[in-house]
């Protein structure tokens, strides 16, 4: 009887904590700039964003633009290889259409997924890092006062 009830217990934990890493996630400050600016070129925005986020992300909070941004990707999905270690790359999906990136730029995606907590997989020599429902807003009037505001991101862990 009493095995049962530790049986019990340690199965109910497990699919909490399951369900816990499958609960919308929030971010904010330098981590959803770095999630923002390392999405947004790949993101359909528009160029004069675009080229916003890049900046902001490059350490410069002096842009023409003052209304909010809004970066979005409907799944961000990194592999790298533990055995083909010269093997990486991320698949962002927005609606139906797909960019894949490899190399140092998805490496740098591969870390800043996993800078933001979302929790490694891993199977038959992959280790995945993904996420999806990702919506990061920027303020830039916020970001000009420089006092660690106006980046936030909401997502949700796997895909």
């Amino acid at each position: 009887m009493r095995l049962g009830r530790l049986t019990i217990l340690a199965c109910s934990l497990s699919l909490a904590s399951s369900a816990a890493w499958a609960a919308p996630t929030t971010t904010s400050g330098s981590v959803a700039l770095a999630l923002a600016g390392v999405v947004a070129p790949y993101s359909p925005l528009p160029a004069k964003e675009k080229k916003a986020v890049a900046a902001f992300f490059g350490g410069d909070s002096n842009v023409p633009i003052t209304g909010k941004i809004v970066v979005t990707a409907d799944k961000v999905v990194c592999r790298a290889s533990n055995v083909d270690i010269t093997s990486r790359s991320c698949e962002l999906s927005f609606g139906s259409r797909t960019h894949t990136v490899k190399g140092s730029e998805a490496n740098a995606m591969f870390a800043t997924v996993a800078l933001a907590g979302v929790p490694p997989d891993g199977a038959a020599g992959t280790i995945y890092e993904a996420l999806s429902k990702l919506s990061c807003t920027l303020d830039p009037t916020v970001i000009k006062d420089k006092a660690g505001g106006g980046a936030d991101c909401s997502f949700e862990p796997g895909n």
